[in-house]
C-alpha cells in the first residue's frame, strides 16, 4: 500500500516529535491558560519602581472644590489692605480672568494671620484647628495651573489634562501599586452631599486604564454603601456558593482579559464587603474622644468629620487612594466665592477645618501619618481684585495647597506669589510637579508609570514634572 506523504505515519521518534510539536505546544499553552486566571489578579500589591523613595503607601486627597482663596488662608498679603479699593498697580502685570474687568478694584481681606507651632507657619484665623497642626503642614504658596474655568482646572488637577477622558491620580496610583485592601476597594471617592462639581464624575475615573482601576463612589451620610446586608432568605453559605459558581464560569473562558478580570474583581469585592466592610463603616466602634475630635455629632462638622474619619479607617485597612470632597452643587456650597468671600469661606471653613485637623492628629497618633500622604487644596485660588464688590474671581496663576505626612517636610513654606498674590514668582509649582512629587514619595517613577493608549505611552504628568526635592525628607 502506497502511503501519500501528507498522511505518512512517523516511523521514528524524531519524525513523530517533528509532526506533533505544534499540538504539544497547544496542549501546554492551554494548560497554562486554564491555570492562570486563578492566579491573575490585576489589583495584587506591586513593588514600587524605586523602593528607596517609597516613604508612603497611601494617599488621602482633601479636595476643596471651587477654589479656596490663598489670600484668606495660607498666603498673607498686607499690601492688599493698603491698596483696598484701588486699581491694580500696572507693575504687577495682567492676567486673564472670567469676570474681573477694568472696573474691578483690589479687595482687602478681613482675615488676620498669626505664626503657629515651632516652625512659625502663618495661617489665618479662618483655620484655628489646622493652626494646631502647623508643624505637620508643608504649604506650597506657588501653585499654578493652565486653566481658569472650573471644569478644565479640575480635570488638570485630578488627571494632569485639561479635558476629560484621562485617568485620575487615584487610578494611576492603583495601577502602579495595586491594593493592600482585601475586603475593600482600592480607590475610593467620597462626594459632597450637596451635589457634583463642574467637571463631574469623569475627573475621578480611570479613563483609558482598565476598568479594574476605576474608583468606588461612596454615598454621603451614615450609609456610604447600600445593600451590604445579605438578601432576606439567603444564607452566607449560599452566597459563597453563588460567588464560587460565578468565578468558575468566568475563569472557564477568561484568559488574561483585564476587563473580564475587572468584572470578576467587582463580584469578589462586593461579596467581601458584605462580610467584612460593615465593621469598617461602623463608626460606633470609635471612642467618644475620637468622634468628638472629628466633630461627629456636631451639625456643622458631622458630615465632613464622618468622611475624614472614614478615610482614616480606609487607609488603615489597606485602601490605596481616598478622595474626600468638600463642595458641590453650586457656589453657595463650594469654595467658589464670587459674591461674598467672607460669607462663603467662613461657611466652608466651619464645615471642614476641625475634621481636617483631626485627620492629621489621628493619623499621627496611630503611626499612620508617615506612610500616608495627605493633600489639601482646590483647582485654583481667588483673585486679588473684587468681583461683585465683595467676592473674588477664579485665579490660576498663583495659589496655595498643602501636603502632610508621607515624607514631606512639615512646618515648611515653599515658593511665593507677588505682593498682592497675583502670580507665582518664586519657585513656581505646576500641578504636574506636585503629581510627580507625590508619585516619587510612593516609589513610583513618572516615566515607568505609563500606559500605551492610541499608539502613545501616556502618563499622569503629560510631558514631564519635576520632583520638588526641597519639600521632601
Amino acid at each position: 500500500m502506497l502511503i501519500q506523504p501528507h498522511t505518512r505515519y512517523p516511523r521514528t521518534r524524531r519524525e513523530m516529535l517533528t509532526d506533533c510539536f505544534c499540538g504539544f505546544g497547544t496542549l501546554a499553552f492551554a494548560g497554562m491558560a486554564s491555570a492562570s486566571p486563578a492566579k491573575f489578579n490585576p489589583l495584587a500589591p506591586k513593588a514600587p519602581h524605586e523602593p528607596a523613595n517609597a516613604k508612603a503607601k497611601s494617599v488621602i486627597f482633601l479636595f476643596m472644590a471651587g477654589g479656596p482663596s490663598h489670600l484668606e488662608t495660607f498666603d498673607p498679603k498686607p499690601l492688599l489692605n493698603k491698596l483696598d479699593g484701588q486699581k491694580r498697580p500696572a507693575e504687577f502685570g495682567n492676567i486673564q480672568y472670567q469676570n474681573v474687568n477694568a472696573q474691578s478694584r483690589i479687595l482687602g481681606t478681613k482675615r488676620t494671620f498669626k505664626k503657629y507651632g515651632k516652625s512659625g507657619l502663618e495661617i489665618s484665623d479662618l483655620f484655628p484647628h489646622q493652626a494646631e497642626v502647623a508643624d505637620d503642614l508643608c504649604v506650597i504658596r506657588s501653585m499654578h495651573g493652565d486653566m481658569v474655568v472650573h471644569s478644565a482646572a479640575q480635570y488638570q488637577m485630578m488627571t494632569g489634562r485639561v479635558i476629560p477622558g484621562f485617568p485620575a491620580m487615584g487610578s494611576w496610583v492603583v495601577y502602579g501599586l495595586g491594593s493592600e485592601a482585601e475586603n475593600l476597594p482600592a480607590y475610593v471617592v467620597m462626594p459632597d452631599p450637596h451635589g457634583a462639581q463642574e467637571a463631574g464624575v469623569p475627573m475621578y475615573t480611570n479613563g483609558f486604564l482598565p476598568s479594574v482601576y476605576q474608583p468606588t463612589m461612596f454615598r454621603p451620610g451614615e450609609k456610604p454603601v447600600l445593600n451590604l446586608d445579605l438578601p432576606k432568605g439567603v444564607s452566607l453559605d449560599e452566597r459563597k456558593r453563588s460567588i464560587k459558581l460565578l468565578r468558575d464560569l468566568n475563569e472557564a473562558g477568561m484568559g488574561e482579559d483585564l476587563e473580564f478580570a475587572a468584572r470578576m474583581s467587582a463580584y469578589e469585592t462586593a461579596f467581601k464587603m458584605q462580610t467584612e466592610a460593615p465593621k469598617v463603616f461602623d463608626l460606633n466602634t470609635e471612642s467618644k474622644e475620637t468622634l468628638d475630635l472629628y466633630g461627629v455629632g456636631n451639625p456643622l462638622t458631622d458630615d465632613y468629620g464622618r468622611r475624614c474619619l472614614m478615610a482614616r479607617r480606609m487607609v488603615e485597612n489597606g485602601v490605596r487612594f481616598v478622595c474626600v470632597v468638600s463642595g458641590g452643587g453650586g457656589p453657595e456650597a463650594e469654595w467658589d466665592a464670587h459674591s461674598d468671600i467672607e460669607d462663603n469661606h467662613l461657611r466652608m471653613a466651619s464645615w471642614t477645618d476641625k475634621p481636617v485637623a483631626a485627620l492629621i492628629k489621628d493619623l499621627k497618633r496611630r503611626g499612620l501619618l508617615d506612610s500616608t500622604i495627605v493633600m489639601w487644596g482646590g483647582e485654583f485660588g481667588r483673585s486679588p481684585e473684587s468681583e461683585k464688590s465683595k467676592g473674588r474671581d477664579h485665579h490660576n496663576t498663583g495659589f496655595s495647597m498643602w501636603v502632610a505626612g508621607g515624607g514631606f517636610k512639615g512646618g515648611t513654606v515653599y515658593g511665593a506669589t507677588d505682593d498682592i498674590g497675583l502670580k507665582a514668582i518664586e519657585k513656581p509649582v505646576h500641578f504636574r510637579d506636585l503629581h510627580t512629587t507625590v508619585l516619587h514619595q510612593l516609589g513610583l517613577n513618572q516615566d515607568a508609570l505609563s500606559f500605551m493608549h492610541l499608539g502613545r505611552k501616556e502618563r499622569l504628568t503629560e510631558v514631564r514634572g519635576e520632583v520638588i526635592k526641597d519639600i521632601i525628607g
